[in-house]
């Protein structure tokens, strides 16, 4: 068929595509002639559908369910052109080689970017699939979805990770994960590559703003919420959520995306690990696999972390991915296998189910049929393999609802959940530095000055992920409101607003102002392109804020960055507010803080070095002998740092018992009391040290907390739990060779100032 023939027909098919959706949103997959399948039978239990389907499948069938693969490669010129769906490559893909799943990566979508295009482009992915396979098999489509559903051109944007991590409010998490579920679903897609779940202790690293932050609770407890969010969602479609990089991708060697890292196994057992845990018991349908090497093994090929950790000791039965292309880089970037086939051999012997090939499904196909026939791999292990895949499709109901209704798309979609999103940026705002009382501003200001080139740019404000994989791509205008038309909103009537055109514009418009907001920060940008090996505010930018602070008149400073930056000589202005990246909602709610709409109650999710060349730092660094200067506890602002426009204060903690055996959960009663006029939400962090112990210990690790709302002027006591995983450490010598246990000896719980004393017998 010519190629334009081909294109006219696959055109075509979008139409079939969404006229099949808006009819019946349904489609059960038919039975062959003469046969009965108990596969394609909703009421038969999951484990006999699977068992019967994989029965009937050739094994170049269980191979390509083994690949997933990029849309791109079914668009266009088939490469990475994108454009109208080519009939030979969705052929090749689908049915010559069978994929089980397709990925829009790095915002890779239709050529017009709107919700229903994106729901028809999916819609006509998975009908072929469902017509042209032999078994009629679903694919399960896939996206990172990881602040809102980020890659479409309409969708609210949540604040990142980053700044969902410091509201430190679980329920807020997973409401943002469900309305980011339903959005993904009402375009047709069921697999979200969220949460992220590494913590984040370098500041140089790229994807630092991806994280919850750099305590393990912290981040376990949000993205154990975020999964609960995505699965629970009452979508158009059921959504898998994705626990990822495990493991340990958040502590590179050097600071740079994606490159070895060196720990010791009690590092990785006690820190590096227990996030991922959280997040796996909370349910989570599946995992991807760290990019990076852990102790000289690449993760993707390492069975200790993909076997015996995941399945063995932790029990999970989902469905383990790689990411992009993670299973080649084995061969040409690694170099622990000698060709493809081995490099495929080496990951799925580890314990890998599906390979993130985005570019090549026919040398998938021809690379694990040739590990098969050298003997490298078994079929029962792929077989193994293809059960969970499977299993996890008919758990989302793909082979009932395969399709969603294109037409209801961007009424779903477009402008939806601002509200949730405005609530979570405004929680995600940390105010640091409140010198004079200058915030929030006084009504009775006459003139506020804005300045800095962040001030009014929507795209830095929401960082990289956006639309395109390194941000919003040049030419799109993305919705929502920056800082300066926040701050104009929000002003009061009588208020002059001035954008100041330059900074030398800036500084003589602040001489007779009553207050500037200058607003800094850094390029949006994802992955190795935002690793910054000198984490601190341009040159410029101090600049800047110097001669703003030479007026000597009041000066507050907002940060729009997705990492703690190094402020220099523009630190010591008498606001100081850390908005992190917010999302298309994020000028509202600097708007809400600085005006006083909204009570500041962000607390800081990790530590902000005062000089460049402390790096890698956070609050748990172990105790050493080093005194002098530049130590790394030496912070500019600490980890749980965050002020508030109220008074609160931490009156008690008691301990329900003062003796506990190892085996038991501690039990603490918090008082706390807001002594203020105005009311507000206090996060209540509780942390744990011990006086001395075998293993080396951090001055205070957290161990519980929670939000709590209190009115002007009361008082209440909060109780929180702390459960003897929160306090085992892996014991021995440096080997790190024993399992983990709660070590006996004294604890000492902290709440605020307040300490309670328990002994471990």
């Amino acid at each position: 068929m010519p190629t334009n023939a081909r294109r006219l027909r696959l055109r075509g098919l979008l139409t079939l595509a969404t006229a099949a959706a808006c009819v019946a949103a349904v489609a059960s997959v038919p039975a062959q002639a003469g046969d009965n399948p108990t596969y394609t039978n909703p009421k038969a239990p999951i484990d006999l559908r699977v068992k019967d389907l994989v029965k009937r499948m050739t094994l170049a069938e269980k191979i390509g369910q083994m690949d997933q693969i990029s849309v791109v490669n079914m668009q266009g010129d088939c490469q990475w052109s994108g454009g109208a769906f080519t009939e030979s490559c969705m052929k090749n893909v689908l049915v010559d080689n069978a994929a089980g799943s397709v990925l829009s990566g790095g915002g890779a979508g239709p050529t017009v970017n709107t919700p229903g295009n994106w729901a028809t482009m999916v819609n006509t992915v998975q009908k072929y699939a469902v017509d042209h396979s032999r078994l009629h098999i679903p694919i399960i489509y896939g996206v990172d979805a990881v602040h809102g559903h980020n890659n479409v051109l309409g969708a609210t944007i949540f604040p990142q990770e980053i700044g969902m991590g410091s509201t430190w409010d679980p329920a807020l998490v997973k409401d943002a994960g469900t309305a980011t579920a339903e959005a993904v679903a009402a375009t047709g897609i069921d697999w979200n590559f969220a949460p992220v779940t590494d913590i984040a202790r370098d500041q140089r690293w790229g994807r630092y703003y991806e994280t919850f932050g750099e305590d393990p609770l912290l981040a376990g407890t949000l993205a154990a919420s975020a999964v609960k969010g995505i699965q629970g969602a009452d979508g158009a479609k059921n959504v898998a959520a994705t626990v990822k990089h495990f493991g340990g991708y958040g502590e590179p060697g050097n600071g740079h995306d994606r490159v070895p890292g060196d720990v010791s196994i009690r590092y990785l057992q006690d820190t590096l690990l227990p996030s991922y845990k959280q997040a796996i018991d909370a349910g989570a349908m599946s995992v991807m696999v760290n990019s990076g090497a852990i102790n000289g093994i690449p993760a993707t090929a390492s069975h200790y972390l993909l076997t015996d950790v995941l399945r063995d000791q932790w029990g999970f039965q989902g469905v383990e991915v790689s990411d992009w292309q993670d299973v080649r880089a084995l061969q040409i970037s690694y170099h622990v296998a000698a060709d493809y086939p081995e490099a495929i051999a080496k990951a799925v012997n580890a314990g890998l189910d599906m390979a993130m090939e985005p570019y090549d499904a026919q040398g998938w196909s021809d690379g694990l049929k040739t590990a098969v026939q050298r003997g490298l791999v078994s079929v029962q292990r792929i077989d193994q393999s293809v059960s969970r895949i499977l299993r996890m499709k008919f758990q989302l109901g793909l082979f009932e609802h395969p399709y969603v209704d294109a037409s209801k798309a961007d009424a779903r979609v477009i402008g939806a959940d601002t509200g949730l999103a405005r609530q979570a940026a405004d929680e995600s705002q940390v105010l640091l530095r409140n010198d004079g009382g200058v915030l929030p501003i006084s009504p009775s200001a006459k003139k506020i000055v804005v300045a800095g080139s962040y001030a009014d740019d929507i795209n830095d404000q929401v960082g990289g992920w956006t639309v395109g994989w390194q941000g919003v791509p040049a030419g799109v205008t993305l919705p929502g409101t920056t800082v300066l038309q926040g701050i104009q909103k929000a002003a009061p009537a009588g208020t002059q607003v001035v954008r100041a055109t330059s900074d030398a514009d800036a500084a003589a418009q602040a001489a007779s102002a009553d207050l500037t907001v200058v607003v800094v920060g850094e390029k949006a940008a994802a992955e190795g392109a935002a690793d910054s090996p000198t984490p601190q505010l341009g040159a410029d930018q101090v600049a800047l804020v110097k001669s703003l602070k030479a007026t000597g008149k009041p000066v507050v400073t907002v940060v729009l960055a997705g990492r703690p930056l190094v402020l220099g000589d523009a630190d010591g202005t008498q606001g100081l507010l850390m908005s992190w990246l917010p999302g298309s909602e994020g000028g509202n709610a600097v708007a809400d803080v600085l005006f006083g709409k909204v009570d500041p109650s962000g607390r800081l999710n990790a530590t902000w070095p005062k000089d460049i060349g402390n790096e890698p730092m956070y609050y748990q660094q172990l105790p050493g002998t080093n005194s002098g200067p530049g130590s790394f506890i030496d912070a500019a602002y600490p980890f749980g740092a965050g002020l508030s426009y109220t008074t609160y204060s931490f009156d008690s903690v008691k301990a329900a018992s003062a003796t506990v055996r190892t085996k038991d959960t501690v039990h603490l009663k918090v008082g706390v009391s807001n002594s203020g006029d105005r009311e507000g939400d206090l996060v209540v962090p509780v942390y744990v040290s011990q006086p001395s112990g075998d293993v080396l210990s951090p001055s205070r690790k957290l161990v519980a907390f929670t939000r709590v709302h209190l009115k002007a002027g009361q008082s209440r006591t909060v109780s929180l739990d702390v459960p003897p995983s929160r306090l085992a450490v892996t014991p021995g010598d440096i080997d790190g060779a024993g399992k983990q246990q709660v070590e006996r000896g004294d604890y000492v719980f902290t709440a605020g100032t307040q300490t309670a004393a328990v002994t471990v017998r």
